[in-house]
């Protein structure tokens, strides 16, 4: 049980669904798509309504090779977005996905009610005290490295070993600084500096995050080591090949696609969704929701995704295999 804008939210009954919300101009996979304000309003409300739960708005790309932004520009993009998305829906769940102690106080005054830092507390262990301030809940993720580098290796040795000790490290610091256990959220953050077998690994072995007691978020959605599987790819990437995408793959003379046939899309299977949804092709959400139904049979209490309407189904049945064994 977590505690969101004063409401109790109850885990475990079902698969809570965090929609993404990417108001930048460099995400890996919809950047610029949602930067004007009042497009990214809409896309948020669109996707609450497809079922997702709560929305995560970022203003800062942290996609391998990212350049950081200052607080400004991140505050100048998302403030606007978390105040239209309170005005039109006021229940709404509204999370900040941000690394910065100042954006996130500002974001929390301006309507949102949780907290998303994908540096564990690493960039700025102020963002533990704003949370402890509001009673708001703080996820915590495991991310070694920095965006810009943290994809060009060294990677552990072992990734159990890095997550395991890293997200303790986030837990005790988050405690410290006043954050009630009730209110924290673990997510072992894929595709943060591993490499796509130990994304994989972490997927297979997820329960193996149970011994801290708390919520597990996993975000697979639109990540390059789920991609470069669904287009036919190994665990792991050849010597000297660059870590793949279904999108660079197709480019560099891979065939994801059935042969003499264009790349299906979302739209072309028969639905017609909002936004960058549109131009996903249809094996990749496949493999998406197949890889968000790893994650909640594995343990996952919350899942992160860009396509909430493509992944829902997957979502519900396997709540339902789960439901059932009760």
């Amino acid at each position: 049980m977590i505690e969101v804008d004063g409401r109790e939210v109850r885990l475990g009954d079902r698969t809570l669904i965090m929609g993404v919300l990417n108001v930048t101009p460099d995400s890996f996979s919809d950047g610029g798509r949602y930067l004007a304000p009042d497009r990214a309003i809409e896309h948020g409300l669109e996707l609450a309504r497809e079922g997702a739960d709560w929305i995560d708005v970022g203003g800062e790309s942290t996609r391998p090779g990212s350049t950081p932004i200052t607080s400004e520009e991140e505050m100048a993009r998302v403030l606007p977005v978390i105040r239209g998305l309170r005005r039109r829906r006021p229940g709404l769940a509204i999370s900040i996905d941000t690394t910065k102690s100042e954006v996130a106080e500002h974001a929390l005054r301006a309507g949102a009610g949780i907290i998303n830092d994908v540096s564990g507390l690493r960039f700025d262990a102020r963002i533990a005290r704003i949370a402890a301030q509001h009673g708001a809940p703080l996820v915590l993720m495991h991310l070694r490295g920095r965006p810009a580098t943290m994809q060009q290796g060294p990677f552990a040795r072992s990734v159990w070993r890095s997550v395991g000790d890293g997200l303790a490290w986030s837990i005790r610091r988050a405690l410290e600084s006043g954050v009630r256990r009730s209110q924290l959220i673990i997510d072992p953050g894929l595709g943060f500096g591993k490499t796509r077998r130990q994304n994989f690994q972490i997927l297979a072995q997820l329960g193996r995050l149970r011994h801290f007691h708390l919520p597990i978020l996993v975000g697979t959605s639109r990540k390059s080591f789920v991609q470069a599987i669904v287009a036919g790819e190994g665990l792991d990437v050849a010597p000297g090949k660059k870590r793949g995408s279904y999108w660079t793959l197709a480019a560099a003379g891979a065939d994801p696609v059935p042969a003499g046939g264009e790349r299906p899309t979302q739209q072309s299977a028969g639905r017609s969704a909002s936004g960058y949804s549109e131009r996903m092709p249809l094996p990749l959400l496949v493999g998406d929701a197949a890889a968000v139904a790893a994650s909640i049979l594995a343990g996952a209490h919350i899942v992160r995704v860009h396509d909430v309407a493509a992944t829902l189904p997957a979502v519900r049945i396997v709540d339902a295999v789960l439901g059932s064994r009760k």
